[in-house]
């Protein structure tokens, strides 16, 4: 992790939420240098080390899209890794003081996505800090995601991740990002956004992952099609977790 991610963090966490200071230690338990700081922030300890934090953003798009989504994959977090996951799925603005509590953010939904100067300025700044952001087009907000990430990294474009990136073997072997919904008919891909050879972004795209771990009745996908999109959400979070 980067150490100047590292003040804004511990201010956080000095607020109320053990998770900020969990990351920490994943990333410094690499460095000799790091273990005062592991000492101190471990005395902090809960019940649970890591919780998701979906992005409620601006513009128009429903944020909140596939609610039983994050909750189901949870519950697959739980069983299958030994990711000491919390069940509550946490929401916060980009603009939020709690946002550098939560170093992996889920966005997703149907709509416009839009950020106002100051908050590109603070995700940008949050990401490269050390932040990480899955983005799952669920089908509508791909038009003003491309738009928003030229404006956020104008000097790093999305680039297809070939089908063997550790992000779809961390856990499963995957052949790629799977293909959930038939949407346009194009073949689901999986992008990203490096800074510093770092992937800060993975999107998601043509895919829908999001409605795929939904509860299977939602859309009627079959448990097939639903054990393999979580499969897929618990490979990110996974390969979160090994960087």
């Amino acid at each position: 992790m980067n150490p100047a991610f590292w003040p804004a963090h511990t201010t956080a966490c000095a607020h109320e939420n053990y998770f900020c200071a969990m990351h920490i230690i994943f990333h410094c338990m690499k460095h000799i240098t790091c273990t005062i700081l592991i000492i101190t922030l471990s005395t902090w300890a809960s019940n649970c080390e890591f919780t998701l934090a979906r992005l409620k953003y601006g513009g128009g798009g429903d944020w909140y899209a596939n609610s039983s989504s994050l909750p189901n994959l949870i519950k697959t977090i739980q069983s299958a890794t030994a990711i000491s996951i919390c069940d509550s799925v946490a929401t916060v603005e980009i603009m939020d003081e709690r946002l550098f509590q939560y170093p992996f953010l889920y966005a997703t939904g149907h709509g416009n996505i839009k950020f106002t100067h100051k908050e590109r300025l603070r995700l940008r700044k949050y990401l490269i800090a050390g932040g990480f952001w899955w983005v799952d087009d669920n089908y509508g907000m791909d038009e003003s995601f491309r738009r928003e990430m030229k404006a956020l990294f104008p000097e790093n474009p999305l680039t297809p991740l070939p089908a063997d990136h550790p992000i779809y073997r961390s856990r499963y072997a995957l052949q790629g990002l799977p293909k959930i919904h038939e949407h346009d008919g194009e073949p689901a891909q999986g992008l990203g956004i490096f800074f510093n050879n770092r992937l800060v972004v993975f999107y998601s795209f043509s895919s829908d992952i999001g409605d795929g771990m939904e509860d299977v009745h939602v859309h009627n996908d079959g448990e097939p099609v639903h054990r393999l999109a979580l499969q897929m959400g618990t490979n990110i979070v996974m390969w979160f977790f090994e960087q």
